[in-house]
C-alpha cells in the first residue's frame, strides 16, 4: 500500500445515512459517479423512476448496463473528458465502490463542496426508508433468491419493487413497484472507500431472508464472526420476519439473537426441509411443512440449492398469508438470472453452461444440479478462480473436493495476485496433481489459447461443458468463442436432455 492510499479522508461533505434521511426531499438532483457498475446502474434507474433528476459518468460503458441506462433515459457522461465542476449543479454525489481511497478522483470529490455518499446510503435515505423492505442476503444464492421472489410475487398478481445485482433475462434490474413489497439483494460487501460497512446496513430492512452464512470475501472480513457483526448491527431494525437456513450455525445464532430481541419466532428451513420427493431433468417435486400441514410443490427448477432458495421465498409467502394454491401455481415455471446455470449455446455438440459459482459449496451444488438436469451426459468443468478469495489458497482443498465430482477439469490461471492479506495465491498445479491422484483429468490453462484448445478437445455431443466463473474466464466470454456457439440452440434456461 503506498502513502497516497493512506491519505486522511476529508469528510466535511460526506453524508452518512442519517444525514440523508434528515435532508429528505430537499435532495432533488443526484449524480452517480462510476454509474456503469451493476449495482450503481440499477440504483440510478431506481432513483430516476422514484422522481429524482439523475445523471451519471463512467470511463467505459458496456452492454447490458449501457443499453439499460440508455433505455432509462439517464444522461451519461464520459469521465475521460469530464469537468468535475459540473457536479456542483447537483444536491448529492453517489460515489461508486470502484473509486479507491487515495485516488485523484477521490481527492477531487472531497474538495468539490458537494455532499457525497455511497449508493447504499442513497438508496436507504432517498427511497427504501419509505418501502416495506425484504432483504435477501447470504453467502450463496441471494441474487437467484431475489429474482425468484420477484417472479412469484408478480405471478401472484402483485407489483413488487426490487433491485437485483444481476442481469435479468427479459426485465430491468430494478423497479419501483407499488410500495407493498420491495425485494432487494442485500450484499455483505463494503459500501465505499469512506464507508467500510456492509451495504445492507443502509437498506432499512423490515424482513430478512438469510439463505446462508459462511466465510467468504476474505479481502474484507477476517472470519465469519466479522460477517456476523455486520448482520448483528441491523437486528434491531428487522421488525417483522427472519427466515434462515438451519444448516449454517452462524445464521442460526443471529436468528436466535433476533428472537430474544424481538420476541418473534424466526422461520427455519434446512437440507431436510424441504423434502425432495422427485428430481428429474425436467422438474422437481418437493414438500414443505407449514403449521402442521405438508404442502407439495412442483417446479421446473432443478438442483437442491435452487429448491432451498425457492423454499425460503415460499416460507415468506406462507408467513405473509398468501393462498397455498396460488403459491403452488406460481412456482411451476420460473427463470434464473443471467450467468446462473445459463445455457449459452452448443459448441461442437456440447451444451455450454455459464455459471457464476465462486465458492466451494456453490461449485459443488451447481455441478450436481447440472448433472441432474443432464442425466445420461457427462459434465466437464472449467473453473476460473476470479474473486479475491477464490484466487487465494484459503479454499484450495475445498475447491479440489468440489471439482472431484467430475472426471475432466480445466483450471484457468489467475489474472492477478490475490488481495487477501497473509495468504498465498491458489496453487493450481497442486490442485491438478491432487485431482489427477483421484483419476481425474485436470489441466491448467495459462491463457485463452490453451483454454480454447481444451474446449475443442473435450467437446462432444455426449458431454455438457460447465464454465464456473464470476469473471471473463481468461477473456473467453469476450472472444469469438461466443459467436461459435450454435445460435439456434441458445436458451435462457437449462436445456433439458
Amino acid at each position: 500500500m503506498n502513502a497516497a492510499s493512506l491519505r486522511p479522508i476529508d469528510a466535511t461533505f460526506y453524508w452518512p445515512l442519517p444525514k440523508i434521511l434528515q435532508a429528505g426531499r430537499e435532495i432533488k438532483k443526484v449524480f452517480f459517479l462510476r454509474v456503469a457498475g451493476t449495482g450503481m446502474g440499477a440504483a440510478a434507474c431506481l432513483l430516476r423512476d422514484a422522481g429524482y433528476v439523475v445523471e451519471g459518468a463512467d470511463e467505459v460503458f458496456y452492454p447490458p448496463m449501457s443499453t439499460y441506462l440508455a433505455a432509462a433515459k439517464i444522461k451519461l457522461h464520459d469521465l475521460k473528458n469530464f469537468d468535475l465542476n459540473y457536479l456542483k449543479n447537483f444536491d448529492l454525489i453517489v460515489v461508486g465502490n470502484v473509486i479507491a481511497r487515495g485516488s485523484n478522483l477521490a481527492a477531487q470529490i472531497e474538495k468539490l463542496g458537494v455532499p457525497f455518499c455511497s449508493f447504499p446510503a442513497a438508496l436507504g435515505g432517498l427511497f427504501l426508508n419509505q418501502q416495506n423492505v425484504v432483504a435477501l442476503a447470504g453467502t450463496h444464492g441471494k441474487t437467484t433468491t431475489t429474482f425468484l421472489a420477484v417472479q412469484i410475487w408478480q405471478k401472484l398478481g402483485l407489483n413488487p419493487g426490487y433491485l437485483i445485482g444481476g442481469v435479468l433475462p427479459a426485465a430491468p434490474s430494478a423497479q419501483v413497484g407499488d410500495g407493498k413489497y420491495f425485494f432487494i439483494e442485500a450484499d455483505e460487501y463494503d459500501s465505499a472507500y469512506f464507508e467500510k460497512i456492509s451495504k445492507f446496513r443502509m437498506y432499512e430492512v423490515d424482513h430478512l431472508i438469510l439463505t446462508s452464512l459462511e466465510f467468504d470475501h476474505a479481502d474484507i472480513f477476517a472470519n465469519v464472526a466479522a460477517i456476523q457483526e455486520q448482520f448483528r448491527a441491523i437486528l434491531g431494525r428487522i421488525s417483522q420476519t427472519f427466515i434462515t437456513n438451519h444448516d449454517y450455525p452462524a445464521a442460526v445464532t443471529l436468528a436466535q439473537e433476533w428472537q430474544n430481541l424481538k420476541k418473534i419466532n424466526p422461520i427455519f428451513y434446512d437440507e431436510q426441509h424441504p423434502t425432495i420427493n422427485e428430481a428429474t431433468a425436467h422438474h422437481t417435486t418437493f414438500t414443505l411443512n407449514w403449521q402442521g400441514q405438508k404442502i407439495a410443490f412442483t417446479t421446473n427448477l432443478v438442483g437442491h440449492h435452487n429448491i432451498l432458495n425457492l423454499s425460503a421465498v415460499l416460507l415468506f409467502g406462507l408467513k405473509e398469508g398468501f393462498n397455498v394454491a396460488s403459491l403452488q401455481q406460481a412456482v411451476q415455471n420460473l427463470s434464473l438470472v443471467k450467468r446462473r446455470q445459463e445455457v449459452r449455446g452448443v459448441y461442437q455438440g456440447s451444451v455450454v453452461i455459464d455459471d457464476f459459482a465462486h465458492h466451494p459449496r456453490a461449485v459443488a451444488e451447481t455441478i450436481k444440479a447440472v448433472q441432474t438436469a443432464y442425466q445420461g451426459k457427462e459434465v466437464v468443468v472449467v473453473f476460473d478462480p476470479h474473486s479475491a478469495t477464490a484466487r487465494s489458497d484459503i479454499f484450495e482443498k475445498e475447491f479440489t473436493a468440489s471439482l472431484s465430482l467430475v472426471k475432466h477439469v480445466c483450471l484457468t490461471a489467475i489474472d492477478r495476485p490475490t488481495s487477501v492479506k497473509n495468504h498465498q495465491d491458489i496453487n493450481l498445479a497442486v490442485m491438478a496433481q491432487n485431482l489427477a491422484a483421484q483419476q481425474i483429468q485436470a489441466t491448467v490453462a495459462a491463457d485463452l489459447k490453451t483454454l480454447r484448445q481444451w474446449l475443442l478437445q473435450n467437446a462432444t455431443p455426449q458431454r455438457v461443458i460447465l464454465i464456473l466463473s464470476n469473471g471473463t474466464c481468461l477473456g473467453l466470454w469476450e472472444s469469438d468463442f461466443v459467436q461459435e456457439l450454435s445460435k439456434e440452440q441458445k436458451l435462457d434456461s437449462l436445456e433439458k436432455s
